[in-house]
């Protein structure tokens, strides 16, 4: 899908290794941040999982561990707080952007809502073979994994 014009990417789309874009109409209007807090509240099964054998293998190539995501909500974030692993980059009302950059790839996410319609773009930039490598099984992941979230987040 073509992300939102309001979406946010980390670099042109020309310099992306990675990019997708997933959207879905909720019965009523969030902001971004309460979009973002409701999926988050809720982390999917198996997804810790999923965290542990990350950084158990890439812990081994010199990268931060993550731990995941916590489930706890951030009251009132700002530019520069940290949303679990994510940098909040920007944050209003219909739109919340979140980084998390290491010497392999930068990553962004980009949460926009227009009115009922609510988006999650994620972006990505490799800067060596590791972060090329790391993408290879985490694009597909990625995808399916918003894809459920966005599905879990319609049906709540």
């Amino acid at each position: 899908m073509t992300p939102p014009a309001t979406a946010a990417l980390v670099a042109p789309r020309s310099q992306l290794a990675y990019l997708d874009s997933q959207s879905i109409t909720l019965a009523e209007p969030l902001t971004a941040l309460r979009a973002w807090q409701k999926i988050m509240a809720k982390p999917l099964p198996g997804l810790g999982l999923a965290f542990r054998i990350r950084d158990a293998i890439s812990a081994r190539f010199g990268v931060a561990r993550i731990g995941g995501f916590s489930g706890k909500p951030v009251a009132n974030p700002k530019v520069g707080d940290h949303l679990d692993f994510f940098l909040v980059e920007q944050i209003s009302g219909d739109a919340l952007v979140l980084t998390a950059r290491d010497r392999h790839l930068d990553v962004m996410i980009s949460v926009t809502c227009d009115g009922n319609r609510l988006a999650i773009t994620a972006s990505v930039i490799t800067h060596n073979w590791f972060g090329r490598a790391y993408m290879l099984p985490v694009a597909p992941a990625h995808r399916l994994i918003v894809w459920a979230m966005l599905r879990r987040l319609r049906h709540a």
